[in-house]
């Protein structure tokens, strides 16, 4: 199973992105249509699937904007948290040393800004 070392796992539809150690918190501001930008730090991805959006975004393609799931995962690897992020973009992404093995990319850090956020009960 892979990412399982990972507490955070980042999936645009039905394709897992990546995983991830730490999360920021989620906050939706009371009382207006806004939401903060989620930063999730240490982790793998998987580098065609997020290259492709990148590129997406770059050209302004209307795929660029995706809904991204982040499933919070326990040491049993059992979802016990998900975020929805709807209309969700990367804004920012910090890489570090290539991961040795497979077309997995090591990331220090991804910043994803949304429009909407839904939080769903497991």
């Amino acid at each position: 199973m892979p990412y399982t070392q990972f507490n955070f796992k980042v999936k645009a539809g039905a394709s897992v992105l990546g995983g991830f150690q730490e999360l920021s918190a989620i906050e939706k501001i009371s009382g207006l249509n806004k939401s903060t930008d989620v930063t999730l730090k240490r982790g793998v991805i998987n580098a065609p699937a997020l290259d492709d959006w990148l590129k997406q975004v770059r050209d302004g393609h209307p795929g660029g904007r995706r809904t991204v799931t982040i499933e919070q995962q326990n040491e049993k690897h059992q979802t016990v948290a998900r975020w929805i992020l709807h209309e969700a973009r990367p804004r920012k992404h910090t890489f570090v040393e290539p991961h040795p093995k497979g077309t997995d990319v090591a990331i220090e850090e991804l910043v994803l800004a949304y429009e909407r956020l839904e939080i769903e009960e497991t």
